[in-house]
């Protein structure tokens, strides 16, 4: 076997167990999605804006295209396709500067993005005496959390003609004066952040994996044309 020829097999198999990894990885990300969703299940009527929805609506995206994109490298590599690697290579560059915009703009933008979010739920409140969906989220948001409100308490007061909804307060009384005074958009993000931090771990050890992917992905390209120039 030639140098060339023991070159590309070592790369393909790197590239192979790489590419195996990451798509075990896009796995693990789309499993968690999938339990946050069953979890927030009773959330479901809210916008999306809200906090534990967004993220495992988020989970759920990225683990599919990192399943999608693993498999497909790891094809290019058993079939040493040029075309392949190639498409693989640009997907995933185009994944990786996703990712990185995304990373800055949500870093850049919090407090805009926070404030947006925060208006859509309020907006979508009014709608909570007449829409039982809702209610119903927006009851068990409240029971679970311990929660009123998206920002303050008193966010209920033009919904409900200056009452709080029964799931506001600890007796479910049927007149609610006194509620919890801890806002629920800061209660489900305290609660997201608290409960998915390895999460967080496990997505810079995708991202770097992905790196090595591109490395390896363009090597393997690089050795294939090399190949083939030796054959020919």
């Amino acid at each position: 076997m030639s140098v060339s020829r023991r070159c590309l097999c070592c790369v393909k198999y790197l590239m192979f167990v790489f590419n195996l990894i990451f798509w075990l990885g896009g796995c693990g990300l789309f499993g968690v999605g999938v339990w946050l969703s069953f979890t927030q299940s009773a959330f479901s009527s809210l916008p999306l804006s809200f906090p534990s929805l967004s993220a495992a609506n988020l989970l759920l995206v990225a683990g599919g295209v990192t399943m999608v994109t693993g498999f497909l490298g790891c094809l290019g590599a058993l079939k040493e396709q040029r075309c392949l690697l190639m498409t693989f290579f640009i997907i995933l560059l185009l994944l990786v500067l996703t990712e990185l915009t995304l990373t800055m703009v949500v870093y850049t933008f919090n407090n805009q993005l926070n404030k947006k979010a925060q208006d859509e739920l309020k907006e979508g409140m009014k709608d909570y005496v007449t829409d039982v969906g809702l209610k119903n989220s927006w009851d068990n948001v409240q029971i679970m959390f311990k929660c009123c409100g998206v920002t303050n308490k008193t966010d209920w007061y033009q919904v409900t003609n200056g009452t709080l909804p029964t799931s506001c307060c600890t007796n479910r009384i049927d007149r609610c004066v006194d509620g919890w005074s801890e806002p629920c958009y800061e209660k489900a993000k305290k609660w997201l952040l608290t409960n998915i931090p390895s999460v967080l771990v496990f997505g810079v050890c995708i991202g770097i994996v992905q790196i090595l992917a591109l490395v390896f992905s363009l090597l393997m390209y690089c050795q294939i044309l090399r190949a083939e120039k030796y054959l020919e």
